[in-house]
Order: structure tokens, then sequence, then C-alpha cells
């Protein structure tokens, strides 16, 4: 395990009192490990969990060819004519039944067919309901010329996946298009990683908690609901271990009962300049901690490094107190950081490019998170807003956002009209 010197090495021209956002990212790439320990879970249970191995298809999808329409199957060889072509209406074959599979369908004869009805032996077309010419009698059908291929309307045993293949990968993040996936392979139970423990917890004296009393000069807490909706949203197994006081000896007890009980720490406040040293000084007693400037707006003070027990060692991120900021400084580098501990290896998703719908300003030398809000404009294209007043303690703005826009490190000024990046809060939030 590399030490916090000897990551920080690594980083060319690294200055912890102006950090680029993307040598933090660079920096807690190194710092945090996949967790290694498995369970089996109920397909039900497996939303949000990280495959841990890949998944091997035991059948074919489908597992034989079939139907992909209520309508008439025949062998489409017989489409060789110019001609419409008259079919006798010999059987039926129904979804879930199998007694025509096998039998002997002869040239100028057809079989009446349900979606999903197994094709019968020499029979690789059907012929649309809506399409077909019935007799008076229901007897027989014509198939009119040149609207049907040889092979139209017709699924392939094995062609979505075939037995043995890997349908998914270990690592991938289960959502509800593999669950289903999962199901049509008959799989009731899936191994996945188990879920990562997080500690959170809020510092302040200045901070109250909802439902108590408003007094002077104090505040509510929302960064500790924030962060642990944020958790849950990500499918972390959340320790809450509530508001603790500016006091050395509670400080000491929360991040020793955290580092033991928990793979990684969450604490909001106390490592601004100028705030109480007790949790900062906590923090280096403890473990291994470097304190950043990052040169990012909002979300300047940053904490991260591991605490230390006799049987551990437990990541260690310290957030700042403006609640804006707190949700900023996670969704850029916490959530990357829980998610590689959580063994997943999805891409991360893409930024959106939208058009500003104002100018912007911004100073080069970096990075910006503009809360903002993308629609489409009368061309139906895609504009992005702000939400107005960006100030890093005011929450009702993140919460008229839809993403936020990123100004990258060297980016100026934007002029209205100009293309933007966007962080879409879609599927992260």
């Amino acid at each position: 395990m590399k030490t916090l010197e000897e990551i920080a090495a690594q980083l060319e021209g690294y200055d912890p009192q102006s950090l680029p956002v993307a040598q933090v990212q660079a920096f807690l790439r190194e710092l945090v490990s996949p967790i290694q320990e498995t369970q089996d879970v109920d397909l039900l249970e497996g939303l949000n969990r990280i495959l841990a191995g890949d998944l091997i298809c035991p059948i074919d999808v489908p597992p034989h060819d079939n139907s992909a329409m209520d309508g008439y199957a025949f062998a489409g060889v017989q489409l060789d004519s110019p001609q419409p072509l008259s079919l006798r209406v010999a059987a039926t074959a129904w979804a879930g039944r199998s007694t025509l599979a096998t039998a002997t369908i002869g040239p100028g004869e057809c079989i009446k067919i349900m979606t999903g009805a197994v094709m019968p032996a020499g029979l690789d077309t059907v012929l649309p309901q809506e399409l077909a010419q019935l007799s008076p009698d229901g007897l027989s059908v014509t198939v009119p010329a040149n609207v049907l291929r040889r092979g139209d309307n017709r699924r392939l045993r094995g062609e979505d996946l075939q037995r043995g293949q890997a349908a998914l990968r270990r690592g991938q993040r289960l959502a509800p298009a593999q669950l289903g996936l999962a199901a049509s392979l008959g799989l009731s139970t899936l191994g996945v990683y188990r879920r990562l423990k997080v500690a959170c917890f809020s510092t302040g004296d200045e901070i109250v908690l909802p439902g108590q009393a408003p007094r002077e000069g104090a505040v509510y807490d929302s960064n500790r609901y924030t962060l642990i909706g944020l958790l849950q949203g990500l499918g972390c197994e959340v320790i809450d271990l509530g508001l603790v006081a500016d006091d050395p000896a509670q400080l000491r007890a929360t991040f020793e009962r955290a580092a033991r009980e928990a793979d990684a720490i969450i604490s909001s406040g106390g490592v601004s300049v100028g705030e109480a040293d007790h949790t900062k000084a906590m923090m280096r007693e403890l473990g291994d901690v470097v304190f950043w400037r990052v040169a990012m707006r909002p979300g300047r003070p940053m904490a991260v490094g591991r605490i230390k027990t006799a049987e551990r060692s437990t990541v260690m991120f310290g957030l700042p107190g403006n609640p804006v900021a707190v949700m900023v400084t996670f969704l850029a580098f916490v959530r990357p950081a829980l998610l590689q501990m959580m063994g997943c290896t999805d891409a991360p998703p893409p930024l959106l490019k939208a058009r500003s719908a104002q100018n912007l300003r911004k100073k080069p030398g970096r990075t910006e998170y503009q809360r903002g809000w993308v629609d489409t404009d009368g061309q139906g294209q895609l504009q992005v807003r702000t939400t107005g007043d960006q100030g890093s303690g005011v929450l009702s703005s993140m919460d008229r956002a839809n993403g936020l826009i990123v100004l990258h490190h060297m980016q100026g000024p934007v002029a209205q009209g100009q293309s933007v990046d966007v962080m879409m809060f879609g599927g992260v939030i």
C-alpha cells in the first residue's frame, strides 16, 4: 500500500495549496483499492450491486428459432417466384408449446403461428398477420408478392446470447436491464461484491439537528442527510454516526469507531482555513492525512487520507462544510473513488454538450461547477442556463438544477451560444 507521500510524488507539480481537479482524481485512484469479499444475492436484491465475476450463459437465448410476430410461417425458398404465393394452412403453433417443433410442413403449406412459438424444422419465414390475405374458409392464405424476404420475422436460436458466452462482465453495476438479462438466462441468484460500508458524520458546534429548536448563530445539519441520500443511491451500507461536536474526545471516539466499522469515512466541516483545529488535529493524530486547497469552485478545502487502527487502515474523505460544496466534491471526487472501492469498472457517465443560454463568468486556473438547468430551445437544440445564485451555501439553487455546468481548469469566460459540458444528475444523484 502506497503512502500519501508516495502517491503525491507521482503527480507532476503537486501543490496541496492549489491542486487541479484532475490531480485530485488521479491521487484518489491511487489511494483506494477494491474490496474483495463476495456474496450471492437473490436476483431481486441485485439492483446497484457490482458483479463479482463474469456471468456465463448456461443456455442459448432464445433457446430455439421462434416467430417474432403473429402470422404464418413457411419455407422462404418459395418466395423465389415473383408471383403471389398461395399456401394451405396445415396447423397452428402456440407460444409455449412444442407439439409442432418436429412437424413436417410440405411445399405449398404453412402454419398459423403466434409470437414466440417454436418454428418447425424447414420453416424460416413469417408473414405478419396484417399482411396476410386469408381465404373465406380460413384454410389458405396468400402471400403478396415483393413484401417479404426469406428469413423475415424469425428469431434465431442464440441470436441474443449463446451458451458459454459472457453475458455480463465482472465489475458491471447491475441496473434493471442487467437484472432482466440475468433472469432471461434462468438465474435466480448472482455473485456480487459485498456492500461497501461507509461511515458518515457532520462536525461543528454551530450545527443543530433537524427537529431541535433553533438557536442564534446555529444552522441545521443538511449535509449528513444529503450525503446519506447520495450513499444510499450508490448502493452503500451507511453507518450514520450523527453530529459530532468540536470536542477532541468525541472526535477521537467517532473516528476510531468509524475506522473499525467502515471501509470509508466521510465527514463534513472542520477542514477549512480558520475553522476549529480539533477535527484536522485529530485526523493528523489518527492517520496519514493530507489537506488540500483544490483549484475549484465550490469546494476548495478538502482532506483525504487514511485513519488507522490496530487492525486496519480506513480511507477518509474530509469534505467542506458548505452544503453545495459537499455535493459537488462528492460527485467530482468521492463518488468515483467509492465506485472503484466497490469493484465497479463501468466507464463514468459522459459529459453532455449543451449551448449556454447566457454569458458565464470564469477565470482560467480553476474548475467551476455551476448549477444549471438543461432543456431545449425553439429549434430543439440542447441549452443550459444557471439556476441563480451560485454561492456554496445556496442549496436551493441545487434543488432547481438538473445538472452541473463544468467549466474546465484552463477555460475562460463563456459567451452566450457557446457549447459547454454538463454533468447531468440523472443516473448520478
